[in-house]
């Protein structure tokens, strides 16, 4: 069974909820499976301390999850236009990848979570695509046929599905937003059937 990665970095838990929603989305197509990962938080005086298990929620991923997988869907909060220090971090470690060429061709997409209505998802999901463009793989966005995009009054770009989860973090995420979620997932499952 062809499966694509969802691999994730949440502090409060909205780009989890996105995560498993878009998972959702790849397993609506027949032959698809999602595998969903997430990374560490760091230090920032020195090596990580956490536990390699998680105590609750995804898995933390390793680099064989990226190698073996099939499509690739990375997510993350937004941190001042700019992916998360700890996916960075992870993706910053990714070099004996780039250099096998273990990711080339494989169809990706990327989402992410924000505090304010402007506050950066756009370059968010940018900064997310430049190292995938590295890799070789192919980047999908969301198109203009997907109505919650002409609709939505919080979240959604054509770059990737974002979520306005409020300055105190309570929104949750609205009917627009997990439809766009999930048609992400299905859009990624798609092309992997499509490509492979």
């Amino acid at each position: 069974m062809k499966h694509v990665l969802v691999l994730y970095y949440s502090r409060h838990g909205a780009t989890a909820q996105m995560a498993n929603l878009i998972a959702r989305g790849v397993e609506e197509i027949d032959g698809m499976e999602a595998k969903i990962r997430t990374v560490p938080a760091i230090s920032t005086v020195c090596e990580a301390v956490d536990e390699p298990v998680p105590n609750e929620g995804a898995v933390y991923a390793r680099l064989d999850d990226l190698a073996n997988c099939d499509g690739l869907i990375l997510g993350s909060p937004t941190r001042f236009g700019n992916m998360a220090a700890p996916l960075k971090y992870f993706l910053d470690g990714t070099s004996n990848l780039w250099l096998s060429g273990a990711l080339i061709g494989k169809p990706a997409a990327v989402f992410t979570s924000a505090s304010s209505l402007h506050g950066g998802q756009e370059t968010t999901l940018t900064s997310m695509m430049l190292p995938l463009l590295h890799h070789g793989m192919l980047i999908s966005g969301l198109p203009y046929s997907e109505s919650a995009l002409h609709e939505t009054k919080g979240g959604g770009t054509p770059y990737g599905p974002s979520h306005l989860a409020g300055i105190d973090n309570a929104r949750k995420l609205d009917k627009h937003e997990t439809e766009l979620c999930i048609a992400l997932g299905r859009r990624i499952a798609t092309l992997v059937i499509k490509l492979t």
